[in-house]
Order: C-alpha cells, then sequence, then structure tokens
C-alpha cells in the first residue's frame, strides 16, 4: 500500500488564547516559557511577583535542547502544522500541553485578571498615558517620541507615586523594564529618578534588575 503524503495546511496564526474563555483560572493549571535577557519574560516575570503568583504559576527558561523541544511541542499542539516562530513568553496550558497565548500584553492582564483576580493591578492606562507607554517600550520608536513620553511621564509623577495612583500596576511594570533595561539609556528627570528607587525598593521590582 502506497503511503499518502497529506497537503499541507495553510499557515496556523499565532495563538491568542484567553484565561476565561476555555481556559479554566486555575493557576496551577499554566506554565510560561520564557527567555533569559527578553525584555518581554522579564514583564512577565515581574507581574508574577507582583500578583503573589511566583510560586503558583510554572516557568521553564530556555536553555538546554530539552526546553526548546517542550515548547516546539507545545506549539505544535495549538496548531497542526504550526510554521510560526517559537516566541517567548508562551503561556502553556499544562492540562492539554498546548500554547495559549505568546501575546505579552494579554498575558499580563490575563494573570492579573484571570489568575490573580486583581484588575486593579491590570487598569488600562489612561489615553493620554498609553501611547507614551508604547514608545517607551519600542526600540525602535523615534528619539523624539520617546523623549516626549518620558517629558509627559515626568509630568505624571510628580503629582502620584506611580504612573496610575498609589498602587504600582502592570503600568508600572512595563515603564520598569522600559526605562531600566534598554540599550539607549534615556535622560530621566527627578520625578522619574524617584519612581525608579521606589520601584527598585518594591520586593516584586527588586530582583528585576
Amino acid at each position: 500500500m502506497l503511503q499518502m503524503t497529506l497537503p499541507r495546511t495553510a499557515p496556523v496564526p499565532a495563538p491568542r488564547g484567553r484565561i476565561g474563555s476555555g481556559f479554566s483560572p486555575d493557576p496551577r493549571r499554566y506554565h510560561l516559557h520564557l527567555s533569559a535577557g527578553c525584555p518581554r519574560s522579564l514583564r512577565v516575570t515581574t507581574v508574577l511577583r507582583l500578583l503573589g503568583l511566583a510560586d503558583s504559576v510554572g516557568t521553564t527558561v530556555l536553555g538546554d535542547p530539552a526546553s526548546h523541544a517542550a515548547l516546539r511541542a507545545a506549539y505544535e499542539a495549538a496548531g497542526h502544522h504550526y510554521d510560526g516562530t517559537l516566541a517567548v513568553p508562551a503561556l502553556c496550558d499544562t492540562w492539554s500541553g498546548r500554547v495559549v497565548s505568546n501575546h505579552t500584553p494579554d498575558i499580563l492582564d490575563d494573570l492579573a485578571v484571570g489568575l490573580a483576580g486583581r484588575p486593579d493591578l491590570a487598569p488600562p492606562a489612561p489615553a493620554a498615558l498609553a501611547p507614551a507607554v508604547r514608545a517607551l517600550l519600542d526600540d525602535a520608536a523615534p528619539r523624539a517620541e520617546r523623549s516626549a513620553a518620558l517629558a509627559l511621564l515626568e509630568h505624571r509623577l510628580a503629582r502620584s507615586p506611580y504612573a496610575l495612583g498609589d498602587l504600582p500596576t502592570v503600568t508600572d511594570v512595563d515603564l520598569w523594564v522600559a526605562l531600566r533595561h534598554r540599550p539607549e539609556p534615556l535622560a530621566a528627570g527627578p520625578a522619574v529618578r524617584s519612581y525608579l528607587g521606589r520601584l527598585r525598593a518594591h520586593p516584586a521590582f527588586r530582583t528585576g534588575e
């Protein structure tokens, strides 16, 4: 009997599942694949600490061949013939062995709201601030755009201890990584420097240096 080769299907899109939409909010059900030195991975690990989920959600930092093989298996379980990039961070469901999502903003929101039940720690950034956060996170953004974003942040932080008020939130995690872990440092004003000092003293951020 001749062996039949099935035609290749169309490329499978990047996984964009959400906790609460087919994935139950049980922290021990999930595992995160991360990469050392990756700013997106650092955002995820800092949020885990901020939310108190570091002991509940498992993590693997890619390194040896076994960790890469496990990540590939999770992507292939998410979609037959998956031929996209094995991007990290990748949130995986240990019950099905598949990648739920590799979209960092969705992962951060699901950790805060879906798993920790802390929507107060993941409120949307105000319309005036959201573009500034994106510009500071984007290494490819024009320097003038990043400088304007930093000036806006300086103005906000002169009136409140954290980006969105009296408590550190996911937005502060994004800003921490954007300001402290970038290839080209930006000149920060006094309010931003004081802000970075407050974050550095916080347990969730202290180990994210």
